[in-house]
């Protein structure tokens, strides 16, 4: 990392997330948690300034061409305070035909088309590439709110990643091998622990907080003339794997695979590689739905397929814990309760908030298995084929 780099890293760090945090003290002061216009000018000028001064020093010096993970990092650190600017309503897509942070953007799309991923933060900034110093990784606010939503998302993510190799690790051994089950058992647990770190964080965060203090920061805004999606702790490639090799979501499903046309970008370069070989495997349901109609199959087969349903049904559990409780609890009803509904960019993948809570409820539901009487393709049917072999 260069002299400017680390200056803006610094920058980041320290006046930049003091700012924001004496930002949203004020807006709560103030009573003003949606709409933030004429609150705290004087430290949003501040900010902007001191932003771009940082960022000017940075586009004079040029492409030093130090790596990936520098430049990955740089250019999350430009999209902190992209995002920063757009929760302070100091930019708003609706209102500009291009961003006015015009150095900024320039940074953020060069480093971006040089990397192969979008010109802004993406999840993967906060979570699984977020560089601590001393003890302490980059957040938006010194807010403890923050800090408890990405610990335990970060945990969440981590153990997302740990099933998807397990299962990954399946593959060249095919789901008769005596270690399948270790796999298999592996994954389980892993899963469970997503389970359990979200309803630790579903019990610790404060439902305001989270809303208006830190949802924020996540929403679309420009970069250049284009307005990308906020980030979203789904980008990273582990819990489509888990999806795709389990099998109960499909590559060639149209709404499935639109969802991963829509992520890629969003993924480091080397986790959009692993979701691309998991969209051409065989997945483990369709080889256990093979298995079954061979009648000379030995003994492994019931042992390793009560253990892949239960793994199953462990991702299903997460993803119905995520739609009913986190979604629910966090989103929709404080939402609701401000008769936020049909607010504009209130959610970070951009539509409005009625249209996003269908697609997730249908992506549960692909999740689950669910029967959904044929209103579009879940394995449902498969599943239940596969637990009349037990």
């Amino acid at each position: 990392m260069t002299v400017r780099a680390q200056a803006l890293d610094q920058w980041i760090r320290s006046d930049f997330r003091t700012m924001n945090t004496a930002l949203e003290q004020q807006y709560f002061a103030a009573n003003k948690r949606q709409s933030t216009n004429g609150v705290g000018d004087e430290i949003k000028r501040q900010l902007v300034a001191e932003g771009t001064s940082l960022i000017v020093e940075l586009l004079r010096e040029g492409n030093t061409d130090e790596g990936f993970d520098s430049g990955f990092e740089l250019l999350g650190n430009v999209g902190f305070y992209m995002a920063a600017c757009r929760r302070h309503e100091i930019t708003e897509p609706s209102r500009e035909t291009k961003s006015p942070l015009q150095e900024a953007s320039a940074l953020a799309m060069q480093l971006g088309a040089s990397l192969g991923v979008i010109p802004r933060f993406a999840s993967c900034h906060l979570e699984t590439h977020n560089r601590a110093v001393n003890g302490l990784y980059k957040t938006f606010t010194d807010l403890d709110d923050e800090k408890t939503f990405l610990n335990y998302n970060t945990r969440s993510v981590f153990a997302f990643i740990r099933a998807s190799e397990a299962l990954r690790q399946i593959l060249p051994l095919g789901i008769s091998h005596p270690l399948t089950w270790d796999l298999l058992q592996a994954a389980k647990s892993s899963l469970e622990e997503v389970y359990a770190s979200n309803q630790l964080l579903f019990v610790e965060l404060d439902i305001d907080q989270f809303f208006y203090s830190v949802r924020p920061y996540y929403r679309p805004h420009r970069v250049g003339l284009h307005e990308y999606r906020g980030a979203n702790a789904g980008d990273f490639a582990g819990i489509n794997v888990v999806d795709l090799l389990l099998g109960l979501c499909r590559a060639d499903d149209p709404y499935y695979s639109q969802l991963l046309v829509d992520k890629f970008l969003f993924m480091r370069p080397e986790d959009q590689l692993v979701l691309r070989d998991a969209m051409r495997r065989k997945s483990l349901l369709d080889s256990f739905l093979e298995a079954s109609q061979d009648p000379s199959r030995g003994g492994w087969f019931e042992r390793n397929l009560a253990l892949f349903l239960e793994v199953c049904e462990a991702h299903g559990q997460t993803a119905l814990q995520h739609h009913e409780q986190l979604v629910a609890k966090f989103i929709e009803r404080p939402a609701a309760a401000a008769a936020l509904t049909e607010t504009d960019g209130l959610t970070a993948s951009g539509p409005p908030l009625p249209v996003l809570l269908k697609a997730l409820r249908k992506l549960c539901d692909m999740r689950c298995a669910a029967d959904v009487g044929g209103e579009f393709g879940t394995r449902h049917e498969d599943i239940k084929t596969l637990r009349a072999c037990l």
